[in-house]
């Protein structure tokens, strides 16, 4: 029997533009996928019946939705493996806030398990069975802070000088289908270039209809903006802000309103779930 606990790193999405959409509906977009030193934690046993067994509850998620269940059995299919696996996850962060969660469970899903059965897929053949899963899953198999384009899964590593992030979680869930289908998106923001972000370009084209349709995403906004200036992740719920050093984003998550709740991460360039197989 052998072990792996893994971590399962956050992501921000520094500036998100989308410029058009696909015939089959899915979105073209560009954007920043920052990874953060901060997130869930998976435990993977593996087991020689064959048998996948999730051994932790996800309010409101059931096995035919639970992106880390739908991994393992797409690993299992796409391999011939006749190994199984029980498994738990330390669950941090939340649910429906943009930053990731769901996917990066499911990459660590992939990668741990790969390392466990003794596959030895490659990280370009774990991508693509990623994407199978959900457009964020390859920024996390590769393990990058990364460039996007297409629906995501075009990815050029980039390196992000280092800052502190507030995170803020208002008391509310955001659906990515209910924005991404909704008749107010923008869709055609003009593409820009590596050079323009490097430069400042911050936007989301979510943003403004996100605030309209989820005040308390717009408060938290408004409150954050007071400190440093705070903008939405990926679709939302969660919005942030940088700061220069954990102290200064310690002091405003200290004044934080009591109906939000948030966490403080690093900005790091290289995935800690790779760090971590790697002296594994």
């Amino acid at each position: 029997m052998s072990q792996l606990s893994l971590p399962c790193p956050a992501k921000i999405n520094l500036f998100l533009n989308i410029t058009g959409r696909r015939p089959d509906g899915y979105h073209e977009l560009q954007t920043v996928f920052q990874l953060l030193d901060y997130g869930d934690t998976l435990h993977l046993t593996d087991r020689s019946d064959g048998q996948l067994h999730f051994l932790s509850k996800l309010p409101g998620v059931n096995d035919d939705n639970n992106l880390i269940l739908r991994a393992a059995r797409l690993l299992q299919d796409a391999s011939g493996s006749p190994l199984g696996a029980d498994i738990r996850l330390d669950k941090r962060l939340p649910m429906g806030g943009g930053i990731g969660g769901g996917s990066s469970d499911a990459a660590s899903t992939l990668l741990g398990l790969n390392r466990l059965w003794q596959l030895d897929l490659s990280l370009d053949a774990l991508a693509e069975l990623g994407l199978e899963l959900g457009a964020d899953v390859p920024v996390f198999v590769r393990g990058r802070t990364a460039w996007a384009e297409g629906v995501g899964e075009i990815i050029r590593p980039i390196d992000t000088a280092s800052r502190w992030y507030l995170i803020l979680r208002p008391d509310c869930e955001v659906s990515t289908a209910e924005i991404f289908s909704h008749e107010q998106l923008t869709r055609h923001d003009s593409p820009i270039k590596i050079a323009a972000f490097l430069e400042g370009a911050t936007g989301n084209s979510c943003q403004k209809l996100v605030r309209t349709l989820y005040p308390e995403v717009d408060k938290a906004l408004i409150w954050l903006d007071q400190f440093s200036p705070a903008r939405l992740t990926g679709t939302g719920s969660c919005v942030f802000a940088s700061f220069d050093s954990k102290s200064a984003a310690a002091s405003v998550l200290a004044q934080c309103p009591t109906n939000m709740s948030g966490f403080i991460a690093k900005g790091v360039n290289h995935s800690p779930l790779h760090t971590t197989l790697a002296e594994a």
